[in-house]
């Protein structure tokens, strides 16, 4: 055999060894995957699909999904425990017969990544009580989310952001579906937040319409208000509004009204001086105390609420005093001031003071004290002055030239049908319950005072006066009526002469008067005998 022909056979013999090789390859990877193969991930080169099934049935049952949750804490959920099983549907063999076995010499040079489902089955109940049995699930565990909002005032900084607390509460339903969706992909791993399973803040620390707000706080914050009360005064300013602002749902700066109204509240109560009692130094130089009080200042809680949000609104400096609904002539010790009128319903008599100036004094009949009509007592303002009125009631009615009410329907006026002023005459022959006053002084109080104008009336033991009362004159009258004796039908001079006398008399005389029956029994008397002279002629 000369050499050519060995060199042809043992060509042959290489080739045929070669196709033995080729063809041997391609068997082997009909039923193993190429080496530098993937599938989703995982490396299966020379794997079969029963070697890689049972791998992967011992990884199922092994298989634990860890969630990473906030604070750095983890939790674990065991195939076992939810009874999770594989689930092969042949996709595995069809990746390996796709395979292009004959082309091995080639695909051996080249990545394989290939890509199938693992599909596993478990039990969906036991998924959800593992799931609400972590420590995570548990609401009293749980960190409610708390929303961005404006931190408290600092005279540095002003208002700025207070940021969110992202906290622990977990949209169940939520992180039910995500568990389920990474179990079924055999996920190691789920984060809790990427998953998006917390329940957020309804606002993040960064949302425009915080920043608005704080802006417009910030503005506010510019306002101080200085309450100039008399000689007092008294700021507010953001160190102490600061915390009267809320966020509405627009996330829109509005006012506390609670908070607000309990500051006026606060004002109120200390400069308030109606219905509080009032000391008064007499013009007799006795101090008296007055506590029936309706004159002073009143804060007008509710016009000073209003005005305060709008000055801190426009966010300006101000200086002003408070809103009133009444109001006095002094914020000093005395809120009467030195201009007032006095009344001392003991001795009847009345003081009028203009800017500390006595300008008149004057006795006065005040009401009847024996009808249960007397003049009240009490510190008051006078509501209006009018001419030239007309006193109604429900058994009057009288037209007077100057009327200055200031308790009610009761009032100072003149009374022009009385002769004398002062004395005891109020105790049974006084008025309704008004002043009455000689007619020049009605006209000087009238033309001396205004509305509010300081009423004080009081009553002071010791300064009764004996104005009006002469026991001679009363001794005369029960002289008088003595004299009249046995009525005849010539008593009537003596017994008209008697009345007349009688009716001269103040209260006071008229109870000194003891034999005044004996007056009235001989009126009648005289009256039975002229009728009785009538019928005869």
């Amino acid at each position: 055999m000369n050499t050519k022909e060995k060199k042809r056979i043992i060509g042959l013999v290489l080739l045929g060894l070669l196709l033995v090789i080729y063809f041997g390859v391609c068997f082997y990877f009909r039923n193993h995957f190429f080496p530098r193969t993937t599938l989703d991930g995982r490396g299966v080169g020379g794997y079969t699909a029963e070697t890689l099934k049972k791998e992967m049935t011992e990884e199922i049952h092994s298989y634990t999904l860890t969630l990473e949750e906030r604070e750095g804490k983890r939790e674990e959920i065991r195939g076992a425990d939810i009874a999770l099983e594989p689930q092969w549907d042949g996709t595995i063999e069809q990746l390996l017969e796709k395979q292009p076995a004959f082309a091995w010499p080639i695909q051996l040079f080249f990545r394989h990544d290939l890509t199938g489902k693992t599909l596993v089955e478990y039990d969906e109940q036991l998924l959800k009580e593992k799931l609400m049995a972590l420590d995570c699930m548990d609401e009293e565990q749980q960190v409610k989310p708390i929303s961005a909002t404006f931190s408290k005032y600092d005279p540095d900084s002003g208002f700025t952001v207070k940021p969110c607390v992202p906290g622990t509460t977990i949209d169940s339903d939520k992180l039910l579906s995500e568990v389920s969706s990474a179990v079924s992909g055999m996920a190691a791993t789920l984060s809790v937040e990427e998953a998006g399973a917390y329940v957020e803040p309804k606002v993040k620390d960064d949302d425009e319409q915080l920043a608005k707000a704080i802006e417009k706080l910030n503005k506010y914050a510019g306002c101080s208000i200085t309450f100039q009360i008399g000689d007092h005064t008294k700021l507010l300013d953001a160190s102490e509004f600061g915390d009267w602002f809320k966020l509405n749902k627009k996330q829109k700066p509005v006012f506390r009204q609670d908070k607000v109204a309990e500051y006026v509240s606060s004002l109120a109560k200390t400069y308030n001086t109606c219905y509080s009692s009032k000391t008064l130094r007499t013009s007799y130089g006795t101090e008296v105390t007055i506590p029936d009080s309706h004159y002073g200042w009143k804060v007008d809680e509710e016009a000073e609420v209003r005005q305060i949000i709008a000055d801190i609104k426009a966010g300006k400096a101000v200086t002003r005093d408070l809103n009133y609904s009444m109001t006095a002539n002094s914020h000093g010790k005395h809120d009467y001031g030195d201009s007032y009128v006095e009344i001392n319903l003991t001795a009847q008599h009345l003081f009028l003071y203009k800017d500390g100036k006595l300008v008149l004094d004057t006795d006065f009949v005040s009401g009847n004290v024996a009808k249960n009509n007397g003049t009240p007592t009490g510190a008051y303002g006078i509501y209006y002055t009018q001419k030239d009125a007309v006193l109604r009631g429900d058994d009057y009615e009288t037209p007077v030239s100057y009327w200055m009410p200031f308790a009610g329907n009761v009032g100072m006026h003149d009374a022009t049908w009385r002769g004398r002023f002062g004395g005891t005459i109020y105790k049974y022959g006084g008025s309704h319950g008004c002043v009455n006053l000689p007619l020049s002084a009605a006209k000087t109080i009238f033309e001396t005072v205004d509305k509010n104008y300081p009423v004080l009336v009081y009553e002071l033991p010791g300064t009764e006066s004996t104005t009006g009362n002469d026991p001679a004159k009363a001794k005369a009258v029960s002289d008088l009526i003595d004299a009249v004796g046995e009525v005849t039908e010539d008593s009537e001079n003596a017994i008209t002469k008697a009345e007349r006398a009688y009716e001269k008399l103040s209260a006071t005389e008229k109870l000194s008067v003891n034999n005044y029956d004996k007056l009235v029994k001989a009126r009648k008397a005289l009256n039975r005998i002229q009728k009785e002279k009538q019928g005869v002629e």
